[in-house]
């Protein structure tokens, strides 16, 4: 790395627990994120389980609550001066719960990741968020589920996909037990990978999609 190269600063916007925060960190540790780092954590609750990963690995985070701000607008404007102050090159949505207003994804278009646990456009969009992604899958028994990690625009879910992974469905599947198991074999691989093509240039945007660029 010649000492021009510069880092991709990515930011991690996050509601809970973080357990794909703690996917990135791994997959950063292990140094398969080559040309990024992550370089704020911000969530939108005090008290998340996200903040403590966070400080466990040194990354500087900040809290935004969402209960002090009347709308979403005044919400998004908050987070929105916050990724300026941390100059993001790209933010990733990982369990962030809460709506951003389309000035954020204006502001940075191609720029946010999120992944979601289906395989768009199965199961996706308003009110397909958590277990009820997952319930849905099952009630309508499909053999295959899977995650999906895709560009945020104006629309929910409805952004150029970058990556999917299937996973099977199982005849006993609970949805806790069918959402344990996309997060294990899905979610916490794409996430991390798509990340590391964004932060080495390889996903090129052509007529609304996106398409990684194999070496």
């Amino acid at each position: 790395m010649s000492l021009t190269h510069q880092l991709k600063n990515i930011v991690v916007l996050v509601s809970g627990g973080g357990t794909n925060l703690q996917a990135l960190i791994d997959a950063q540790e292990r140094g398969e994120i080559k040309d990024g780092m992550i370089s704020c954590v911000i969530s939108s609750k005090p008290g998340a389980f996200a903040l403590e990963r966070a400080e466990k690995h040194g990354i500087p985070s900040r809290v935004i609550s969402r209960k002090e701000y009347s709308d979403t607008i005044n919400y998004s404007n908050a987070i929105l001066e916050a990724l300026k102050e941390e100059q993001a090159d790209l933010i990733v949505l990982a369990g962030f719960m809460t709506i951003l207003s389309e000035d954020v994804v204006k502001a940075y278009p191609y720029k946010i990741i999120n992944v979601h646990p289906a395989l768009i456009p199965s199961f996706c969009g308003n009110g397909y968020y958590g277990l009820k992604v997952h319930e849905a899958a099952l009630s309508y028994g499909v053999k295959i589920s899977g995650a999906t990690v895709h560009f945020v625009n104006e629309e929910a879910d409805a952004g150029a996909i970058i990556l999917q992974k299937p996973v099977e469905v199982k005849n006993n599947d609970t949805p806790e037990t069918l959402q344990k198991r996309i997060m294990e074999q899905a979610e916490w691989k794409i996430l991390p990978e798509a990340v590391a093509l964004f932060c080495s240039d390889k996903i090129k945007i052509s007529g609304g999609k996106a398409f990684v660029i194999k070496d």
